[in-house]
């Protein structure tokens, strides 16, 4: 069987400029590099091949300033999934190569492992996975009910059952403070992997109603009959969507081996 490695996979960070509660964070400095080359050059311990999707020119520069592909997409796309879309496009017109999968890197992820970008690339051993995602057991000491953290149901087969923010399973019978030390619950972790067909086909579903309920895209992809394929990671990353997360960020890598 042909395994993911002998096939073209790129990676795609989408990164926009613009945001609500944190506007240039991409640019923001951690150590003495923009948020933005970190993830990159993490991604790129992975992946041969890894582009920034971006709407603004400022993050364009920068990433190109470093030596790091880039490719300038609309400004109109609702997610970073239109916005990987979009880019693979760009990408096979400027190479020449058409990438085969696609793993959407999120661009606030400075310190993901790359050993985690290989776990979700795995997943595509078996040529009936067209999209794949990473999932976390919840410890028991963590706090199993913020709805920031989605969780997601899963089934035997290992793919995704549905995508909350609500804790699911309820467990009845037990007291919901001892949920988490009495079934295994699974956090979903934002990183996604796709066939390039899948991809394009997933840009022309409208949101549907479990979507639009919890505010989860991946709900769209399961309404609409895809399947998705989880894999298991034993660690998280550090996500930063406030100045709060990125102090937290410029902490940790003071005590990693991550270079500065």
């Amino acid at each position: 069987m042909e395994k993911v490695s002998d096939r073209h996979i790129t990676g795609i960070i989408p990164a926009r400029f613009a945001s609500t509660r944190f506007p240039g964070k991409p640019l923001a400095l951690i150590g003495s590099k923009p948020m933005i080359r970190l993830v990159y050059e993490q991604a790129s311990r992975a992946l041969r091949s890894v582009y920034v999707a971006t709407d603004d020119h400022r993050i364009y520069d920068t990433v190109r300033s470093f030596g790091g592909n880039a490719v300038m997409t609309s400004a109109d796309h609702r997610s970073g999934t239109d916005r990987c879309a979009e880019a693979a496009g760009i990408i096979e017109k400027e190479t020449g190569i058409a990438p085969e999968i696609i793993i959407n890197i999120q661009g606030d992820e400075p310190f993901i492992r790359p050993e985690q970008i290989d776990l979700l690339a795995a997943c595509f051993d078996n040529n009936n996975v067209e999209i794949a995602t990473l999932i976390r057991k919840v410890e028991k000491d963590e706090e199993l009910f913020n709805i920031n953290h989605p969780k997601v149901v899963v089934a035997l087969s290992g793919d995704a059952i549905y995508f909350s923010r609500s804790v699911i399973p309820y467990l009845r019978g037990e007291k919901p403070e001892e949920w988490a030390s009495k079934h295994t619950y699974f956090k979903h972790l934002g990183i996604y992997g796709y066939k390039k067909e899948t991809l394009l086909r997933l840009t022309l579903l409208k949101p549907g109603p479990l979507e639009i309920a919890e505010s989860l895209e991946q709900n769209r992809w399961l309404e609409n009959g895809f399947r998705i394929r989880t894999a298991v990671t034993m660690w998280e990353s550090i996500g930063i969507d406030t100045l709060a997360d990125l102090e937290n960020a410029r902490d940790f890598l003071n005590r990693s081996s991550i270079q500065k």
